[in-house]
């Protein structure tokens, strides 16, 4: 207790000192802690818009000849048509699992006096593995749908609370399941809710033979086309299949087999691998400047450390003069670098969760439209504890080391001559 008062009053007699050592401590972990909050905040965004999709997948656009061919000249608009799908299933059967295809159109549902504008989208049944939407009641389109072209719905909870309102009460979304709800002049059947997702766009669902037969007939424009695979465990395995699937359909199109943009592939697995190399090269580069940030706290507290046992060499003379041991010394100069780095160190890992807490409530809420879906840019910006407690003690070690070597000299010296000290 004796020794704990001691250090108090030496730091009250040495504000300025006790105060830059402390900012020094608290600066190099208030840094770390919110640049790796900010970076944990990005990576963590970018991991959640690439759950909402199976790596395993991918979807297949018509684009527009960059490339003349045939005597034909560039600038074609190119439309996947129903052979690309039935090529897609019978030729690639190596690496293509379940194939699919989306139709997607704009309609007004509605329900008695409400009634919602929103996009359809004629989809196959693994469209729900490959774009992992999450039912909560009833079913998701089915076989059996596709083959009759049944005139079913599925709608996002939020879609049908809206169609649900009516003054005074609150119905739920589970109620509307085999009710009929009206596209236009004709009727179709809700069988399932499934649960928006906060960033995405939502569509009403339903089976694709039944929208294509409805709003495409009469057109040759297929849509897109979507499918699972396997055996593709590489980038390079990627790219070989990609070319050649490109190839097969421009062929059909009389487009170039090199023009990359008259089809377009969406390969989720490929994107993954380049997301998780960027997400490595941001962490890495985190890392480095957080410890130089904290590298230069620990300068700064050693370099104070230095300072003030050489300002109390004079100091130390005394206590020897009087009879003081030189562990006592040293063990003052430990005693008082702990717990300074330790109570700054403390004090600015609270800053930086403060900061981190803030952002989450903040820029965690923003959102950017991409177009097919909204992404949220900022994401749970937190840091683990255990990263915070070793910056801390990596900081307290660094000012006792600074501080114990100097310690050490002064505390071997003999009185007559720390007394001579200035």
């Amino acid at each position: 207790m004796e020794l704990l008062n001691e250090i108090w009053q030496t730091a009250r007699r040495n504000k300025l000192r006790t105060t830059l050592t402390g900012f020094a401590v608290a600066w190099g972990i208030f840094m770390l802690i919110v640049l790796l909050g900010a970076g944990n905040g990005l990576i963590n965004a970018q991991l959640k818009q690439s759950d909402r999709f199976l790596s395993s997948s991918m979807v297949v656009f018509g684009g527009e000849t960059s490339m003349p061919y045939q005597g034909l000249k560039e600038g074609r608009s190119i439309r996947l048509h129903g052979s690309d799908i039935d090529v897609t299933a019978r030729e690639f059967t190596d690496h293509v699992d379940a194939v699919g295809a989306q139709y997607r159109t704009q309609v007004t549902i509605s329900l008695g006096q409400q009634y919602i504008n929103t996009g359809i989208c004629g989809v196959y049944p693994n469209h729900t593995q490959i774009d992992k939407v999450q039912m909560q009641h009833g079913r998701f389109i089915n076989e059996l749908d596709i083959r009759l072209k049944r005139k079913v719905l599925v709608l996002s909870n939020k879609q049908a609370e809206e169609l649900l309102q009516v003054a005074g009460r609150k119905p739920t979304a589970e109620s509307l399941i085999g009710r009929y709800v009206n596209l236009g002049s004709l009727a179709f059947q809700v069988v399932g809710i499934y649960k928006e997702n906060e960033n995405g766009r939502a569509d009403a669902f339903s089976g694709y033979t039944a929208i294509k037969s409805i709003y495409g007939a009469g057109t040759d424009d297929a849509g897109r086309i979507e499918f699972t695979f396997h055996g593709l465990p590489t980038e390079e395995a990627n790219e070989q299949f990609e070319a050649d699937y490109r190839q097969r359909l421009n062929s059909a199109h009389q487009a170039h087999p090199d023009d990359e943009s008259a089809v377009w592939l969406w390969n989720r697995f490929t994107q993954n691998l380049q997301m998780e190399t960027g997400i490595g090269i941001i962490r890495t580069a985190l890392w480095i400047v957080g410890l130089f940030t904290l590298l230069s706290g620990i300068v700064g507290v050693s370099n104070i450390m230095l300072i003030t046992v050489r300002e109390r060499t004079h100091e130390f003379g005394i206590r020897k003069a009087i009879g003081a041991r030189p562990w006592s010394i040293l063990r003052l100069i430990i005693v008082e670098s702990v717990i300074i780095t330790t109570f700054f160190g403390y004090i600015g890992m609270l800053l930086g969760i403060g900061v981190n807490e803030w952002m989450d409530a903040t820029l965690g809420h923003t959102k950017v439209d991409a177009g097919l879906f909204q992404a949220t840019m900022f994401s749970n910006p937190t840091v683990g504890i255990d990263v915070c407690l070793e910056a801390t003690l990596v900081m307290v070690i660094a000012g006792t080391m600074a501080g114990m070597i100097p310690a050490f000299k002064a505390s071997r010296i003999r009185p007559i001559e720390a007394l001579r000290a200035e």
